[in-house]
């Protein structure tokens, strides 16, 4: 319940939680989308409008409804037998066929009064134990009734959802061991973190969240760009997005050894034929202007592009006077459009550049399923001392190198391995009992706080060793390794 409170309303475009039992799915609050779950089908239409976390019934005509709170009208003592012993599934018990149940759903009859009608057609019903009896009643209203909730997303529920529903996406990152993270990560509003996950946005989702809209975010991404589809699940406000930042791994290395340019940036391949070929005075423009903004250390990295680039586009710009005013508007829009998102691009990156280079982040929190070791070592360089890391990995034998090889560096104290345990419980009267199924692993996490590294004794023998040892493992994924 972020924006409005507990009673927030349910507006089109948002992003919304559909609950079943203990069955989730996002999905985004359209009209006249038609939405499939758990084999139902339905609109959210009427869903606008109610609160978050109404319950609605499905209608004909895949309408939802607001469910009226029904008192049991099982209240009375009912009867049934002593124990299950003599009732043997033949599967002749039940005297209504499926073409009746069919034919009392196609009359529009209600879920409810069709278990009821089950219940009274069922022979062995009065001889089940009460519990039997509650469990039938369950089994059935689940199957007859459809009933949807409707819930505002939050890190809970979408790394609950996410976890039963496609949790490779998430590296088998468990709700318990987010938590955790969060906890050992010491993540509160202000903050400016380091985040470096492959967990689809969620892990940034859930930092993002605890940080409430305020500090900064620097996302480190591994390819071509940083993926957040579970982020857009969270439906954070746009100032959310405001400080947070991306930048790619395969820059760190050069930002390090201070060669660091924009000049590899990759570009669209598209972008830039299109930019040879006419590019309208706006770079100069933005060249001046970006050069203003920036601060000093990024300048320099600002300065080296430029010249190069000025000089072409007076060039172009020449041959092209009378080619251009022929053509039409829009494909000079385009371009504009598309030399503008370049520059923010470029811009961004600087940004975070400059971010990064102060080596001053109050934290970092990796969950990849890259090889720990050479990640942490390269990502430590950014986080100022007497600060957490946590790293997250579905296996615990990477986090054991990458434990020794932090000890070996030094810079860091309280170093610990830990898996969080998990286990579900039943709580009903008289039956409490800890569920049948139980997760396996949740996970292992590697935490600690930085300390000031004593220079003298890492410069000689260890980074030596760790400099010979580093591109090898860093080629080694998780799913390379023998299991």
């Amino acid at each position: 319940a972020m924006e409005g409170g507990p009673s927030a309303r349910i507006r089109e475009g948002d992003c919304a939680v559909l609950k079943r039992d203990e069955v989730f799915k996002a999905v985004s609050v359209l009209r006249r989308r038609k939405i499939i779950f758990e084999k139902q089908w339905f609109y959210l239409d009427n869903a606008i409008g109610h609160i978050y976390g109404t319950t609605f019934e499905v209608t004909s005509g895949g309408n939802l409804q607001p469910k009226q709170e029904v008192e049991e009208a099982t209240t009375e003592t009912k009867e049934a037998g002593t124990d299950n012993r003599n009732i043997v599934d033949d599967g002749k018990s039940q005297k209504l066929t499926h073409d009746d149940i069919k034919a009392l759903k196609d009359k529009g009859i209600k879920g409810q009064e069709i278990v009821q009608q089950l219940i009274e057609n069922s022979t062995t019903f009065r001889d089940k134990t009460e519990f039997a009896q509650d469990k039938y009643i369950k089994k059935k209203k689940k199957k007859y009734e459809a009933v949807i909730t409707i819930v505002k997303p939050s890190t809970r529920i979408l790394s609950t959802m996410y976890y039963a529903r496609e949790p490779g996406k998430i590296n088998h990152l468990r709700y318990d061991t987010l938590a955790q993270m969060l906890t050992l990560g010491n993540i509160h509003a202000g903050n400016k973190m380091i985040v470096m996950e492959t967990c689809a946005g969620l892990v940034l989702g859930a930092v993002m969240e605890r940080m409430g809209g305020y500090g900064s975010i620097i996302q480190m991404y591994p390819g071509g760009g940083p993926v957040r589809a579970a982020t857009s699940c969270f439906g954070f406000p746009k100032p959310f997005f405001d400080n947070l930042h991306e930048f790619p791994l395969s820059k760190v290395q050069s930002l390090l050894s201070g060669t660091f340019s924009t000049e590899t940036l990759p570009a669209e391949p598209e972008e830039n034929a299109l930019l040879e070929e006419e590019s309208n005075g706006l770079t100069e423009e933005k060249q001046t202007s970006l050069q203003e903004t920036e601060e000093e250390p990024a300048t320099e990295a600002a300065m080296e592009i430029h010249p190069a680039e000025e000089q072409d586009t007076m060039d172009i710009n020449a041959e092209d006077v009378e080619f251009k005013e022929n053509k039409e508007k829009e494909n000079k829009e385009n371009v504009r459009e598309k030399q503008i998102k370049q520059w923010e691009r470029r811009k961004k990156l600087l940004e975070a550049a400059a971010l990064l280079r102060e080596k001053n982040a109050d934290g970092l929190i990796v969950a990849s399923k890259f090889h720990p070791t050479p990640l942490l070592l390269s990502l430590l360089e950014f986080v100022a001392p007497s600060r957490p890391f946590v790293v997250y990995c579905q296996y615990k034998e990477p986090l054991l190198e990458c434990y020794t090889k932090l000890r070996e560096r030094g810079g860091v104290i309280n170093l610990k391995l830990s898996e969080t345990w998990l286990r579900n419980y039943q709580v009903l009267p008289d039956r409490s009992h800890p569920k049948l199924t139980m997760s396996g692993g949740g996970g292992y996490l590697l935490s600690g706080i930085t300390v000031v590294l004593d220079k003298g004794k890492s410069d000689s023998s260890n980074s030596e060793a760790l400099k010979m040892e580093e591109p090898s493992s860093k080629r080694c994924r998780l799913q390379d390794l023998p299991c």
